[in-house]
């Protein structure tokens, strides 16, 4: 076979592979039905994750900065609110989607309780041991410690076969287990980093994405920031659904639990031991952290639904 023969049938094999549609971007596709717009934006979101997120961040990050006071801009500040959040998981939420070994469908409207937003709020985890990591395109964006990047997990074949096709070099995706995933989760909250699932209405409304947050490296968190400047009530991720119960005579006062909160919801000061349940998000860190054991998590009745999988069989679920 002649060099110019080899050097076009090489050609012909990478046009080939470039031009194949994967089964994973099949899959993709097909989670949007008739949905093309949603499925190409999907398409777009991972496949371009780092830039698309960076991208968004600093527009909104100027916007606030400089046209807070337009008032046209607060509608479609809500708008994207209501298609992008997080729901705030304890750890014991957290491990049992990570020890789920049954799919799990439920998308009525009765989510809500559960995820407080209009559109995006299904809660659809398929071949849930299926999972991915992947690096963080938010702490990538923010200029996180190097060891803390590789930290977005994907719970479902759809996605997380995605990740590994298209982002495998790119973004370091690559297939994990269930306990690998748990074990990840296990050294972020030790660090300080709060649970976050997230749902948007471009990768299907759904469930899926679980991320290890903090203020100072998370887009999302971040971003409820920045709107809160046009709408004090806006926030991008809903409460975990717990508040904390603390035990003064144990409470050494130490200041622990205050340092770990990330949303100042803890105070000790001349006066002792203050908490805000209202700005509590529910996130368990500090009962995590405490070195005496003097703070509770309960589940409030006035606050969302926790994303317990126990509660969403039981009375959310389909069939």
């Amino acid at each position: 076979m002649s060099g110019y023969l080899r050097v076009t049938l090489k050609t012909w094999r990478l046009l080939k592979e470039k031009l194949m549609v994967r089964e994973s971007t099949k899959a993709l596709f097909a989670k949007h039905g008739w949905r093309v717009d949603r499925a190409v934006h999907n398409y777009i979101y991972f496949a371009f994750y780092y830039p698309y997120v960076k991208f968004v961040y600093y527009l909104f990050r100027f916007l606030a900065n400089y046209f807070s006071w337009f008032k046209p801009l607060r509608h479609i500040i809500k708008t994207a609110f209501a298609r992008y959040h997080a729901k705030i998981m304890s750890f014991g939420d957290t491990k049992k989607v990570f020890e789920l070994n049954e799919d799990i469908t439920a998308a009525s409207e009765k989510n809500r309780k559960i995820i407080p937003f209009k559109y995006a709020h299904a809660i659809l985890l398929q071949e849930p041991d299926f999972i991915a990591v992947m690096d963080c395109p938010c702490k990538k964006t923010l200029n996180a410690p190097e060891w803390s990047i590789n930290s977005c997990i994907s719970v479902g074949k759809t996605t997380s076969r995605f990740w590994i096709d298209r982002c495998g070099k790119k973004y370091n995706a690559r297939k994990i287990t269930q306990q690998e995933a748990l074990d990840i989760i296990r050294k972020f909250r030790k660090e300080g980093y709060i649970t976050q699932a997230f749902f948007k209405v471009a990768t299907g409304g759904t469930m899926g994405i679980i991320c290890n947050c903090h203020v100072d490296s998370c887009v999302s968190l971040q971003a409820t920031q920045f709107a809160q400047r046009f709408d004090k009530n806006l926030s991008m991720a809903a409460e975990s659904g717990y508040s904390i119960r603390h035990d003064d005579e144990t409470c050494k006062k130490c200041g622990t639990c205050a340092d770990i909160c990330q949303f100042e919801a803890i105070a000790i000061d001349g006066e002792g031991w203050s908490y805000d349940r209202e700005t509590c998000m529910g996130c368990e860190l500090c009962v995590e952290h405490c070195p005496e054991g003097a703070i509770t998590l309960y589940r409030d009745p006035e606050k969302t639904v926790p994303l317990d999988l126990d509660i969403v069989r039981e009375e959310y679920a389909e069939g």
